[in-house]
């Protein structure tokens, strides 16, 4: 009797790395969603001390997810492409809040949770690069 190798076994192979690549896709267009809702009201703020800041925060925020969604349906070097995009935009999108912190347009206590997301999000899309 032989043993199964890895991808007999279904462990591997590039079937199982396409589905992992779907489920992370997925996970981050979604934590892509949730950093616009989390940063909107930050925006808000910014936006009152400094309305070019916060622009610029929108525009780098909400190409995260429109990225994500568009390499999701790409193929070969478009697709890292789009996703090197938005994780450049979520990279931009954590400069845009902690610049505004050090301006002193938000507390240094209501960074972390945001930054943290946009930190997920850019880990997700490093993998997805691959």
């Amino acid at each position: 009797m032989t043993a199964l190798t890895r991808p007999a076994l279904g462990g591997g192979g590039a079937a199982s790395r396409a589905k992992e690549l779907q489920v992370q896709n997925f996970q981050c267009y979604q934590l892509s969603i949730g950093a616009v809702r989390m940063v909107r009201p930050l925006i808000e703020r910014i936006e009152v001390h400094d309305r070019d800041l916060g622009r610029q925060l929108r525009r780098c925020v909400s190409s995260v997810p429109l990225n994500v969604a568009e390499g999701s349906r790409s193929a070969g070097r478009n697709r890292q492409a789009r996703y090197a995009n938005a994780m450049g935009s979520a990279r931009e999108s954590t400069a845009c809040l902690e610049t505004a912190e050090a301006l002193g347009y938000l507390g240094a206590d209501e960074l972390p949770v945001a930054v943290d997301r946009l930190d997920h999000i850019v880990a997700i899309l490093f993998r997805l690069c691959r």
